[in-house]
């Protein structure tokens, strides 16, 4: 595989592709601890919702403030013949560290459940209870995105109860979890209201329709954990190829095939591959459990970590470098290598174990950098990350202890492993550098623009190139006398590689990249991006809020706020284009970078649309007192420009991912169905002919 390609699939990995389905609670259900009781007794209710796959549910508990770090749950119960003894309150939840108040420099802990979430209520019995509802809220999480649940359990007679009813309201709300929401009842719709996504103006999802919507449809892609696999099992591959582990592998097949028994032979061979896919499945599952998906969110973004990894990478490359050697303690080694004496199937698992323990300084930063970039993907990812590396790892053993005759064909070793080793140690020092990126655009820190990013690219790569052509040498490197095919071949993709990124330096989009280098909007100097700039305030539109702060890439002018683009939209008589992004969204630029790029639709979206980009992970941008409203469809105070956004995605589209793109008029009559990165693929003709439908269809209902 060319280098180029392998980085550029190792970067793929960064973040899992989002879908713009919403997601849901997989499970709930609500249970009392008795059916048959006397009036006036107290009995207990069990509410329990069991998160999306991957996600977590947040408790009712928190040290931080109301308006504070992540929205916590809170459960309302109403019907007839109970009255509530006191608030609900979770089981089983753990207290962590807020990593949204964090941010903001608070240090306060709030109640997660990483399985099911289980919340118990005590109430009084007044009656033999007909029906009782019990209405949840909250906020569910993953590592990449946070989602507001709202659920409704209802029973119907759960509970008898003998003697005379005491009076009781028929319709009591636990009064403790209303007054702390500060929220007033909804007022009754009526017909014929006008759409809204605020409290008491209209049916949240009632937008009006064109009568063609087109074929677009949102669709769901599972591809993380796939590529997560072939990731890791390239990286299985490679990590064959270094002085540590190739020249072993004849001397380990060598001693298993030294028994004449040739189905014990193989049997100790099939035993001693899956002994090492087993010790590395083994580690991936631990960081799974001690990672977890807070913690995976945390290394996604916050800052310690990602220098922290910048830094262990520096180190890995060092040591490919030839600086150091990374080593377990020799007693280690020595104790495990004993033991692959015995005989059984013991030999071959303890045999196992020393290969793993006596390549460490050549694997250890190898299955660290795939373990680094797992991690961030939530509990499965780690194992399944390891699956791969150790398939990749084992299969050469086990295939040649069954057919030994292939020893022959195997090269022979020699300074080739060294040199892998180097190379690699090149892939490494350019992974540290998107840490430090990561960090450097969450905080805005101005290290690491575009061009000071590509700069350092293309000095790595070019002596990469030049090390591969024998120019440079390390100190354990071999007299190279004539360059082999391999090599030919590695320099010329290195080489063409560094090409490609020169160009980046003056602006060029980079698309094979994008999403994984730093914004362009970072690039100080870029060449006639900008010359085709459609001026938005020309016919009777405002000047966008908030657009020293937020930005639309290729120099596209637009709005930032919903209701401001709908104006505009109606004064241009064009219709609106609604971006629904994230500051944190890897595949919203890469759309942006693949598809917005394109000069077609690029054309479309300056002169044909009025565009509106909605950050819905907004937490800093606060709406003032009077633009501050009631959402109907989180029924919660929306205070920030980013909960704004996000209700409008909820309310008026059932979706909670990002990027979606959706077509309306300035009337919100929709022109097509909302699409997402999965539903075009990252493919500009399918964009473009989406973006041709939406105006074809807005000439139509045109006066």
């Amino acid at each position: 595989m060319k280098i180029q390609s392998y980085i550029v699939l190792l970067l793929s990995v960064i973040s899992l592709p989002l879908t713009a389905q919403m997601k849901k609670p997989t499970a709930k259900s609500m249970t009392f601890s008795a059916s048959k009781v006397k009036v006036g007794d107290i009995i207990e209710i069990t509410v329990s919702l069991s998160p999306a796959s991957g996600m977590h549910i947040y408790s009712e508990k928190s040290t931080c403030a109301e308006d504070v770090g992540y929205t916590r749950a809170s459960l309302t119960f109403s019907g007839d013949h109970f009255i509530p003894v006191g608030k609900s309150y979770g089981i089983g939840d753990e207290m962590k560290t807020d990593e949204l108040a964090e941010l903001d420099k608070i240090n306060c802990k709030t109640g997660v459940f990483q399985a099911k979430a289980v919340f118990k209520q005590k109430i009084k019995v007044t009656g033999s209870i007909q029906k009782l509802v019990c209405s949840f809220s909250g906020q569910m999480c993953d590592e990449s995105q946070c989602v507001k649940i709202e659920e409704t359990l209802e029973a119907q007679n759960p509970v008898t109860a003998e003697g005379p009813a005491e009076e009781a309201p028929t319709a009591l709300i636990n009064s403790d979890t209303l007054k702390s929401s500060n929220f007033t009842d909804t007022p009754t719709l009526k017909s014929g209201e006008k759409t809204s996504y605020k409290s008491g103006t209209g049916n949240c999802t009632e937008l009006k329709y064109t009568g063609n919507l087109g074929s677009a449809k949102n669709e769901t892609a599972n591809k993380g954990l796939g590529l997560v696999f072939w990731l890791a099992f390239t990286s299985g591959l490679l990590a064959l190829l270094t002085p540590c582990v190739f020249p072993m592998i004849p001397m380990t097949v060598a001693f298993f095939l030294k028994n004449e028994d040739k189905k014990k032979s193989i049997r100790d061979g099939i035993v001693f591959a899956a002994a090492i896919i087993l010790i590395y499945v083994i580690i991936g599952t631990l960081v799974s459990k001690l990672v977890g998906p807070d913690a995976a969110n945390w290394l996604s973004t916050h800052w310690i970590p990602n220098v922290f990894f910048f830094v262990i990478f520096i180190v890995f490359a060092a040591s490919f470098f030839g600086a150091f050697e990374l080593v377990l303690p020799a007693s280690w080694v020595n104790a495990i290598d004993k033991r692959a004496d015995k005989g059984g199937i013991a030999g071959p698992v303890f045999m196992a174990l020393t290969i793993a323990l006596v390549s460490f300084s050549c694997t250890g930063p190898i299955v660290g950098s795939v373990l680094v970039e797992s991690a961030k993907g939530g509990l499965s990812t780690p194992i399944i990350a390891m699956l791969g590396f150790s398939l990749a790892f084992a299969l050469p053993f086990g295939l040649l202890v069954i057919f030994p005759s292939y020893m022959k064909s195997l090269p022979k070793s020699g300074g080739w492993l060294n040199s892998v080793k180097v190379v690699l140690g090149f892939i490494e020092l350019a992974f540290a550098l998107k840490f430090l990126s990561t960090a450097d655009q969450t905080y805005h820190w101005g290290l690491l623009d575009r061009e000071i990013y590509l700069a350092l690219w293309i000095v790595i790569f070019s002596l990469m190139a030049i090390y591969l052509m024998g120019k440079i040498k390390f100190s354990h490197d071999s007299d190279i006398p004539y360059w082999s095919v391999t090599r030919l071949m590695l320099v010329i993709a290195t080489w063409s590689f560094v090409v490609y990124l020169i160009p980046g330096l003056w602006g060029a989009p980079l698309k094979s990249l994008a999403g994984y280098l730093p914004p362009m909007h970072t690039q100080d100097f870029r060449l006639g991006n900008e010359s085709d700039v459609t001026e938005i305030t020309a016919a009777n539109c405002n000047t966008p809020k908030y657009a020293g702060q937020l930005h639309i890439p290729h120099g596209i002018q637009g709005y930032f706020d919903y209701e401001e683009a709908l104006a505009c939209a109606k004064a241009q008589k064009k219709p609106l284009f609604i971006d629904f992004t994230g500051h944190g969204c890897v595949n919203c630029r890469k759309m942006e970078e693949k598809v917005w790029s394109n000069p077609e639709v690029l054309k479309l979206l300056k002169n044909d649309y009025v565009v509106v980009s909605l950050y819905v992970d907004d937490k800093k941008i606060k709406l003032s007192e009077s633009e501050q409203f009631k959402g109907k469809f989180s029924g919660k105070m929306i205070t920030t420009l980013g909960e704004k956004n996000a209700e409008i995605q909820a309310c008026y589209f059932n979706s909670n991912s990002q990027p979606l793109y959706v077509l309306m008029t300035g009337d919100e009559i929709l022109l097509q169905h909302p699409g997402s990165a999965e539903t075009f693929d990252y493919n500009a003709e399918k964009f473009k002919v989406f973006l041709q439908n939406g105006i074809s269809e807005f000439k139509k209902i045109q006066p």
